[in-house]
């Protein structure tokens, strides 16, 4: 039996500033959170020096699952604040608190708590920042605690100045534990082992990655890999397989390594583009999802790395997007039984409900094969299945061309930078029989 998988894009959101990262929720009772992040810099009034601000806002959404008549993803709230860098859940409760950091332009990571409002819904209230330095950006963080271990949790972050820091939480307050200069430019990246978290990894403008053993003195680390060509901007620690690391560059290409052997990658995947996010799947050890920038979201395949004897492949690509691509993730609800889905097109227009921040967005093939509006002429969402066109069945279906169910579905989320989109879609994997296929043709 062979694979067949279809990307289907669900809903367009206007951030309105650019937009850099999406973050689902990873903790089961809220497996349906969404966040985004955004960054936008503004040139000062007046003088022609004058130093520009980075302003951003932060987007909480949640995921109606049974809202098939209205788009699935509803806005709960907004927060403006400093530019967003990055964004990171704590992957699960502490202390029965559901926790957000954020990495942000002040050079602040700054701490949010989940919590309902009292007519039900969730939303997020600030409980704590702490500087990382002064006339720095924070640049990205990530917390110890990919593999559920709720034991001494941490968190590190890396800035513009070249530093990495780690923190803990103490009552629900950051406090920094250690900081040491690891890059002499910009480190974009820094994450944990989340087998060993008591090694973190990080990248930088400097083309080096660099691994750290924070039992030891942080001045001279575990290892330095030239591996990649171009700066170091993305690191994932696999939650399912131990060992494994992958790394993507401003040199297009994604990197897998076994943590015992940083000499040689196990493997080496162009992307076509700068590769700025990697996340490998909640449940599945080979499925790694990367944002390249300038070549759209790709699913890779790793399984035939991870055996030690081959390479990466890519599954699935997501296209719909008009600018860099930024920021990437999976959603952690099950999608066996119960999907975001339109209703019959017969149904729209009596059910067509009047919505806000959706764009009206055309899309173009390079082959102007097909374009798809999210939005009827008077600005009313229009689920995507029901409004594209016939052109448009080979890359919006959800079903095979047998007409047969999807064997395996998937929700993710993604945001790219210029245009300020935020996009859902849904990318489903179907089985077929290659050899009946190829006596038919």
């Amino acid at each position: 039996m062979a694979w067949k998988s279809k990307t289907r894009n669900l809903q367009v959101f206007d951030t309105e500033l650019s937009a850099d990262t999406v973050e689902w929720c990873p903790v089961p009772t809220s497996n349906n959170v969404l966040v985004c992040g955004t960054y936008q810099l503004q040139k000062g009034a007046g003088e022609e020096d004058a130093t520009p601000s980075r302003v951003g806002r932060l987007y909480l959404f949640k995921l109606y699952e049974e809202a098939s008549m209205s788009p699935p993803l509803t806005e709960l709230q907004r927060i403006d604040t400093a530019a967003v860098l990055d964004l990171k859940w704590c992957h699960l409760p502490v202390s029965e608190k559901i926790l957000l950091g954020m990495a942000a332009a002040t050079g602040e990571l700054q701490l949010y708590m989940l919590s309902d409002k009292q007519d039900g819904g969730p939303s997020l209230q600030s409980i704590s920042s702490l500087e990382v330095g002064t006339e720095r950006l924070a640049l990205s963080l990530d917390w110890s605690t990919g593999r559920m271990d709720s034991s001494a949790v941490r968190v590190v972050c890396s800035d513009s100045s070249g530093c990495v820091s780690v923190l803990s939480l103490d009552d629900g307050a950051l406090t920094s534990l250690s900081q040491w200069k690891a890059h002499d430019f910009e480190a974009w990246i820094s994450a944990f082992s989340y087998w060993d978290t008591q090694v973190v990894y990080s990248g930088s403008d400097d083309c080096k990655l660099k691994g750290w053993d924070l039992r030891i003195s942080p001045s001279c680390p575990t290892f330095v890999s030239k591996g990649h060509s171009m700066g170091v901007c993305s690191i994932h620690s696999n939650p399912h397989r131990e060992h494994i690391l992958a790394t993507g560059s401003y040199d297009e290409h994604v990197l897998l390594w076994d943590g015992r052997n940083m000499r040689q990658p196990l493997s080496d995947t162009p992307m076509g583009g700068g590769v700025w996010r990697l996340k490998w799947h909640p449940t599945h050890q080979h499925l790694l999802l990367a944002a390249c920038m300038h070549n759209d979201f790709h699913i890779l395949h790793c399984q035939p790395a991870l055996d030690g004897g081959g390479r990466c492949t890519v599954e699935a690509s997501y296209k719909l997007h008009n600018s860099l691509a930024y920021g990437a993730d999976w959603c952690h609800l099950p999608l066996e039984s119960n999907v975001p889905c339109a209703p019959p097109a017969a149904d729209l227009v009596e059910s067509l409900t009047e919505t806000t921040g959706h764009l009206r967005i055309q899309y173009e093939s390079p082959t102007a094969s097909f374009d798809t509006s999210l939005e009827d002429d008077v600005g009313r969402y229009i689920p995507e299945s029901s409004a594209a066109p016939s052109g448009a069945s080979d890359t919006t279906s959800a079903t095979s061309s047998s007409g047969a169910a999807p064997s395996e579905s998937h929700l993710l989320a993604s945001c790219s930078f210029y245009d300020h989109t935020l996009h859902l879609w849904r990318w489903d994997r179907f089985q077929s029989d290659a050899r009946h296929e190829s006596r038919q043709t």
